[in-house]
């Protein structure tokens, strides 16, 4: 299976011509462990939380193999479950504990591992305007340009209308150029 479009058909015939689970894991997490993983911190804006989302994801993926019914393709069905695992984790009790321990100022000026992760990460000045989005502009950004999904597996994934993908894809692009409108005022 390739990285870039992995077809139903293949997939469902391959799952087919063998009842090795582990094998159909240890490949779909090598085809498409990376996008889980962004995906996931695309979400949680956390690495460590996004490292348990993706082991998380790629469980219920592994118990759930059976019950995938090629409607999608592989990468949307795993996005999806990707997506549904985050927001899981989110509404978490522990998830507002976490987030507001990332929040409280140490004191000093040393930056730590995690942060200049974050800010390796963030290089890019679009990337960092994306991530400054509301989370439901986020991923129809993040999903449209990085995985280059077509608006229908936008929808599926958001479970929300098509017509909708298209209005919050292009606020979403919208609310970008604004950014950048400003930050260039304020240079000025």
């Amino acid at each position: 299976m390739e990285n870039t479009g992995v077809h139903v058909f293949d997939y469902l015939k391959y799952v087919s011509e063998t009842t090795d689970h582990k094998a159909i894991l240890r490949n779909l997490m090598e085809t498409f462990g990376n996008d889980v993983w962004n995906y996931a911190f695309s979400i949680c804006r956390n690495m460590d939380l996004a490292d348990d989302i993706t082991q998380e994801a790629f469980l219920k993926v592994y118990r759930n193999l059976t019950t995938f019914r090629g409607e999608a393709s592989v990468k949307t069905w795993l996005l999806t479950i990707t997506r549904n695992t985050a927001y899981d984790y989110m509404r978490k009790a522990f998830w507002r504990k976490v987030t507001l321990v990332g929040f409280v100022d140490k004191g000093g000026t040393s930056q730590s591992a995690e942060n200049e992760a974050l800010e390796n990460l963030y290089a890019s000045d679009i990337w960092k305007k994306v991530i400054s989005l509301p989370a439901k502009y986020r991923e129809v950004l993040i999903l449209h340009a990085h995985y280059q999904l077509k608006t229908r597996e936008m929808a599926a994934i958001l479970n929300i209308s098509e017509g909708t993908v298209k209005s919050r894809l292009h606020h979403a692009r919208l609310k970008v150029l604004q950014l950048k409108e400003r930050e260039q005022r304020e240079q000025f």
